[in-house]
């Protein structure tokens, strides 16, 4: 061979390593990022009547997970067939076959799609009602939620070496009767509005219920990076006089507790329900702060919010989806948690440090 032409060979084969070489480093850079975030959507109050093309918004964001917060459809009946032609409407939407093609899908439920507006555990068809759910959201048939009572469950999730844990409660299946504002009494002047309900004084009444409260402290022993609660009742909110964890003051103060006691680090709420988003952060001296992040209104809207001193982001009125996403990669990981609205606008960008949500 010509030096000449040995001489360009050699440049060749020297551009072709370093740039062979520049990718595979790229490559891995790009592949170990990637292996360390992990995008979970949510949401919830979504009527099966409506096109629903929120989920379309959903699918932009290539989620990991979407999670159904509850008011999954709006049942509201006793009649089986019924509920089933409902949750089939939903089904067989296109928005709803994009989202379930793309994207795996959890759920939990709230009053509506378990069958009656604001129903614990005296509604009569929540067996039934727990087989369509399980049946529609395609539980796999060894799942230890067919072999209890209630659809409480929990999903782990790896992302490199961190554990994602995501706990579905249950708030309707064990939980008593509401405690009714009483007709004639007086509001009070932070109301402008008439409450529904008075938080409980009979620290008897149950709103997880005894069974799942046990699962639940073996839950929160297990070993998770981040712990995320999905609750179709807000937590971390001042009580309003609607439905949320604030009817059970007791119980509030029951799972702060709890998580004193198991010592589990890195936990966050996400809720529904209200049919607006916000961002509500509860503080107790003897817990690190619970942040809550409400995302209602998938296809429902609601005419105004309560009054609510815990809330540091919202209210977004217009219909929309949560997003959290978390990067383990950064010296002090934290999850960035938005709310995108139907028309593509992310409304709300909030980090929570994870150094903040730990005992430490």
């Amino acid at each position: 061979m010509p030096l000449v032409g040995f001489v360009v060979q050699s440049k060749k084969m020297r551009a072709q390593f370093f740039l062979s070489f520049f990718l595979s480093v790229f490559t891995a850079e790009l592949t170990s990022e990637s292996d360390s975030k992990f995008k979970i959507a949510f949401g919830s109050c979504g009527k099966q009547t409506h096109p629903l093309p929120i989920f379309y918004e959903v699918v932009k964001q290539n989620p990991n997970v979407f999670i159904f917060l509850g008011d999954n459809i709006y049942g509201d009946t006793h009649d089986m067939d019924v509920l089933k032609k409902k949750y089939h409407e939903l089904g067989a939407k296109e928005s709803y076959q994009q989202l379930i093609q793309n994207t795996e899908v959890l759920a939990t439920w709230d009053d509506h799609d378990y069958g009656q507006n604001d129903a614990g555990k005296y509604y009569t068809q929540k067996e039934s009602s727990k087989q369509i759910f399980l049946e529609f959201f395609k539980e796999p048939k060894n799942s230890e939620r067919y072999k209890h009572q209630g659809i409480y469950h929990s999903v782990y999730k790896k992302t490199g070496n961190k554990i994602i844990q995501i706990i579905l409660l249950d708030n309707r299946t064990f939980r008593d009767d509401l405690v009714r504002f009483p007709k004639g009494k007086k509001v009070s002047g932070r109301f402008f509005y008439r409450p529904d309900y008075l938080p409980h004084t009979d620290d008897t009444k149950a709103f997880l219920g005894e069974e799942q409260w046990f699962w639940l402290e073996g839950e929160l022993k297990k070993k998770a990076d981040l712990r995320i609660i999905a609750s179709g009742s807000q937590f971390s909110h001042e009580y309003n006089g609607y439905e949320s964890w604030t009817n059970f003051p007791h119980e509030q103060e029951r799972l702060i507790q709890l998580i004193k006691k198991t010592k589990a680090n890195h936990l966050l709420f996400i809720s529904g329900d209200v049919h607006y988003a916000e961002v509500s952060k509860f503080e107790h001296p003897d817990c690190y702060p619970i942040y809550d992040v409400t995302s209602s209104g998938l296809s429902s809207t609601w005419r105004f919010a309560t009054p609510n001193k815990n809330r540091l982001e919202g209210p977004i009125m217009e219909n929309h989806f949560g997003l959290l996403s978390i990067n383990f990669k950064h010296d002090d990981p934290f999850v960035l948690t938005e709310i995108w609205d139907i028309r593509g606008n992310q409304r709300v960008e909030f980090s929570i440090p994870l150094s903040e949500i730990s005992f430490h």
